[in-house]
């Protein structure tokens, strides 16, 4: 780890952490204290992906489905209307609606095959924009003078690595540049973050061998879309759980959801990764 004692870290001139975990843990809510306080650089993963990697092809979307009304077809043919999606570190919707949900289409579902072929955009946007961190590190200094970063990661980065792997390209990068910090929950957690996702689902990415498993259990041409994704959510919130438990072992440190859900201010944040690092000094 980059701070090796919590008085390393709560010493450390410039401070860097990677928050990963599943969506409605808490990830964001830090993020936001920390950029709120003036100090920290705030580096949304989603955010990037959705503005950096796929804003073209969300934007395509965007323009197929305005063609198939002919008032804005025209419109659009003679540049005479613009569409533009509005992405921003708490609105992700317009991510979520381009990678959509499978099943059927009368219900508003997609085709498996088109679906699992965004999936795979997804993983490859999202590779690549963790792989960005030093970059935005370094924007962070250099333009702004920002000292401090956050690494808000999406909370499918577990799908993404391999964190058994010692020579995983994120992860060395990740760790090389930033603390990774788990926010665990418990199982208490699940029927909240659950009825959340059904609510407003969040923008998803799954391993092809857990996406084909689920297909495989719960779905088929017919199924319900939306219950199709409520149901592979709430499989992955047990699947990804020793995945990112194995991510915090190899590589970071672990702290509680619970925990989380009390910091209110900067220093409460300090306090608590500082913490972190103290158990997994013990632990080790």
């Amino acid at each position: 780890m980059i701070y090796d004692s919590p008085e390393a870290w709560q010493q450390a001139t410039s401070k860097r952490i990677s928050l990963f975990g599943m969506s409605g843990l808490g990830k964001t809510h830090i993020s936001q204290i920390l950029r709120e306080g003036g100090e920290w650089f705030h580096y949304s993963i989603d955010y990037r992906i959705g503005t950096g990697y796929l804003g073209e092809h969300i934007n395509d979307d965007l323009k197929r489905h305005a063609m198939k009304v002919p008032y804005l077809a025209r419109l659009l043919k003679t540049d005479s209307l613009s569409l533009r999606p509005n992405i921003t570190f708490e609105n992700l919707s317009p991510l979520s609606a381009y990678l959509g949900q499978p099943g059927n289409t009368a219900k508003g579902g997609l085709p498996f095959a088109e679906y699992a072929r965004r999936q795979e955009l997804h993983h490859r946007a999202e590779v690549n924009s963790l792989l960005d961190t030093p970059h935005f590190i370094e924007r962070a200094r250099e333009i702004y003078g920002y000292d401090n970063f956050v690494c808000d990661t999406g909370g499918s980065t577990c799908e993404v690595v391999d964190p058994d792997d010692p020579d995983d390209p994120v992860m060395q990068t990740l760790a090389a540049h930033t603390l990774p910090v788990w926010i665990e929950g418990t199982p208490d957690h699940v029927e909240t973050l659950v009825a959340r996702f059904a609510k407003a689902p969040k923008p998803m990415c799954y391993r092809p061998a857990f996406l084909n498993a689920m297909w495989d259990a719960h779905g088929g041409g017919d199924v319900d879309p939306n219950a199709f994704a409520t149901a592979t959510y709430r499989d992955a919130i047990t699947a990804r759980h020793p995945r990112y438990a194995a991510m915090a072992r190899n590589w970071g440190i672990t702290v509680q959801a619970a925990d989380v859900a009390t910091v209110r201010d900067a220093a409460d944040v300090m306090a608590l990764v500082a913490d972190g690092i103290g158990k997994a000094r013990r632990s080790a």
